[in-house]
């Protein structure tokens, strides 16, 4: 008795079309655009907290080691990896002063991968 197996070309279209995605996801997680050797710490206040997809930022002012005031754009994790980690669409509030560690951009620019904050009540929160 000989058995035969159909596999649609419909299928072999969705098969294809989902490894070429999986490729495309896997390709923008990339961090290679932060110095992962480097921690900043900073004193900081939340200017904002966008709560989106595929990342979530939080943006902060801070004072630099001279004194001059900085303003750097944070990526995070998605919001369903936070969630996970302890992290809500109001976990910060503009105004917020919390302490902030992160990965800046290799090449200076204002934004960085942030490692953890500090919130006002002490309790701290990972991206990583």
């Amino acid at each position: 008795m000989e058995v035969s197996i159909r596999f649609p070309s419909f299928a072999y279209t969705a098969v294809a079309a989902v490894s070429t995605f999986a490729v495309t996801a896997e390709a923008h997680h990339s961090g290679a655009m932060y110095d992962a050797e480097t921690i900043v710490e900073a004193e900081a206040t939340v200017a904002g907290f966008d709560w989106t997809n595929p990342h979530a930022w939080l943006q902060v002012t801070y004072a630099d080691e001279a004194g001059a005031m900085k303003e750097v754009d944070l990526e995070l994790g998605s919001p369903v990896q936070l969630v996970r980690q302890g992290w809500r669409p109001r976990t910060v509030a503009v105004g917020d002063e919390v302490t902030v560690r992160f990965h800046p951009h290799k090449d200076g620019a204002g934004t960085g991968f942030l490692v953890t904050v500090t919130l006002p009540n002490g309790e701290t929160l990972t991206s990583e």
